[in-house]
């Protein structure tokens, strides 16, 4: 099962979710992808997760997490061993999202909410300080990420298998180009 974690302010109808389920669909393995909604109340996206990596099996799960995704399939690789691939991770959205404190609009669900204090400390929760896992990463980055400084994710996933894109943007809008990279990490 792959499971795609859409970032901060998004959805399952963002671009390199619907990249991944198309080229999925198109090796008539559709059924083997999944990518939940997830509540902007980090506590709420990972019971939503936890419930589909239980469903899969931990050891049959491969996460394709992006920026805030990233943060959250890193909890769950160093919490239950799934395998994960990281697409520009946020590292420390509890510090990177302070700056977002308050009104906030998902622009795909057209949601509003208030991000708060609790948010980011339901966020500090759940940061791994070390990576033991290393064999079971997967970094994509890009260095044009102007989101995140780019070099904090390289470090922090020292020893684990890395592709860093030189350019791009925090989007990754050419996340398709890596398709098949994604795929046989996940051992497709």
């Amino acid at each position: 099962m792959i499971i795609y974690i859409h970032g901060f302010n998004s959805s399952p109808a963002s671009h390199k979710s619907g990249q991944l389920r198309d080229r999925l669909r198109t090796l008539g393995r559709e059924a083997e992808f999944r990518c939940p909604p997830l509540s902007h109340r980090p506590a709420e996206a990972i019971a939503t997760l936890e419930a589909e990596v239980r469903r899969a099996g931990a050891d049959a799960t491969v996460l394709v997490g992006s920026s805030l995704g990233g943060f959250y399939a890193t909890w769950f690789t160093e919490t239950y061993g799934c395998r994960s691939v990281l697409v520009n991770p946020a590292i420390t959205p509890q510090e990177g999202l302070r700056g977002y404190l308050g009104p906030q609009r998902n622009t795909y669900t057209g949601e509003n909410y208030t991000l708060t204090e609790a948010h980011l400390a339901q966020l500090a929760s759940l940061y791994v300080p070390r990576i033991e896992r290393k064999e079971r990463y997967l970094l994509l980055q890009t260095t044009g990420d102007e989101v995140l400084d780019w070099r904090s994710a390289v470090d922090r996933y020292e020893g684990c298998r890395q592709v860093v894109i030189h350019g791009g943007d925090h989007g990754f809008g050419q996340f398709d180009q890596y398709l098949e990279i994604v795929l046989e990490f996940a051992g497709s």
